[in-house]
């Protein structure tokens, strides 16, 4: 059975907690409405329950020690479970989702298949609010106090707890108009003979690799008249028929419903790790807004993701 702090330890600790975040005893007290000796006095007794020294003091300064510094780190983790465990009740208790959700969502992917339905989600969830930030960076979802995230790639941080939403699909594009004036590549050795269009924020950058059902693995260095980190741009040149560009299903799939753009090299699909996933810092405790938002939009990419339907393209190797 775990043994819960009494309240002179929880006291002790909000005191030390306190004087951390404020760099001294004086401003804590203030913040605390304490007198400042009552919360030296608790420091030291959290220090000796502890057997290590908190803080280096002096008399103008107050510094963490090496332990503190990590107690610091633990205990504030504490704090936010627990107010967590607060909303989540409470959010239970009233039975709707509500609070503030702060998403971290792909810069073009987000504003193109996530954006137009964020008035559907909140009209559906009326006491939510979303604060939602569009970039291609990762971010630290804990360290920056985001509820989920959408991301499209290999999931490597062990810490997040991912639910895959949706597969993610590269191909090989062009406009009818440029195969009719160059002729359509038979083998993906044939586009280094062609001009490309090439986007710099992929990983494998400048070099693009196939692989076909018979096993065969090919890779190829990509040159062209424009190279770009905005995908939208290559989109728009490759339907001005400027050159063959790789690209994702999601960010094609209109223009290949179209048909001012049409898969090139079917039977050679590019190589591409991950899908697309929502992620959280943990499953325990998940509020419930963050575990709506999630169901939600899970629901509008299943069972076909909005820009696979009607389309004709490779899907797995």
């Amino acid at each position: 059975m775990q043994q819960w702090p009494d309240g002179n330890e929880v006291a002790e600790i909000a005191a030390f907690a306190a004087v951390a975040e404020q760099g001294s005893f004086a401003k804590a007290a203030a913040v605390l409405g304490r007198d400042p000796t009552v919360l030296s006095r608790r420091v030291q007794s959290l220090e000796q329950r502890l057997g290590v020294r908190l803080f280096t003091r002096t008399t103008r300064h107050v510094a963490l020690t090496e332990a503190g510094t990590g107690f610091l780190a633990r205990a504030q983790a504490i704090a936010a479970a627990f107010d967590e465990a607060r909303e989540e009740a409470a959010t239970h208790g009233r039975g709707e989702p509500r609070g503030t959700l702060r998403l971290a969502l792909p810069g073009t992917f987000g504003r193109m298949w996530i954006a137009p339905y964020l008035p559907d989600f909140l009209a559906a969830y009326p006491r939510v609010r979303i604060d939602a930030s569009y970039s291609n960076q990762f971010v630290d979802l804990v360290a920056e106090g985001f509820d989920a995230a959408v991301r499209l790639a290999e999931l490597a941080d062990s810490r997040l707890v991912a639910r895959r939403i949706a597969p993610r699909r590269r191909l090989l594009c062009a406009s009818p108009a440029f195969l009719e004036r160059y002729g359509a590549p038979t083998r993906p050795e044939d586009l280094q003979q062609l001009p490309c269009l090439v986007f710099t924020g992929l990983a494998s950058h400048p070099n693009w690799t196939f692989g076909n059902e018979q096993g065969e693995r090919v890779t190829v260095r990509a040159d062209g008249p424009l190279v770009s980190d905005d995908a939208q741009g290559l989109v728009q040149a490759a339907e001005r028929g400027l050159g063959i560009m790789l690209s994702t299903d999601w960010l094609v799939g209109r223009e290949l419903a179209l048909g001012t753009l049409v898969p090139v090299l079917p039977e050679w699909l590019p190589r591409d790790e991950g899908a697309i996933y929502t992620v959280v810092p943990s499953n325990r405790l998940l509020p419930a807004k963050t575990r709506a938002f999630i169901d939600w939009i899970a629901s509008r990419f299943s069972p076909v993701a909005p820009w696979r339907a009607g389309l004709s393209v490779p899907t797995d190797r």
